[in-house]
């Protein structure tokens, strides 16, 4: 299988940054910035809708 890299940002402060989906949890878990420390669901870190929709794929499987 190969390895799926998912592009996030934080919403509160536009830090940007690449992880392995297999490293992340669900989408609707409450989820950290190590940058500046804010809390959302994982799902408002997502950069772009298909980031969402692939880590979605992996976590429903």
């Amino acid at each position: 299988m190969q390895e799926a890299w998912l592009q996030l940002q934080c919403p509160a402060c536009s830090v940007a940054w690449e992880e392995q989906v297999s490293d992340l949890p669900a989408p609707e878990t409450q989820f950290t910035c190590d940058d500046c420390g804010a809390e959302r669901s994982l799902s408002e870190f997502m950069r772009t809708t298909r980031d969402l929709e692939v880590l979605q794929e992996f976590t429903d499987s």
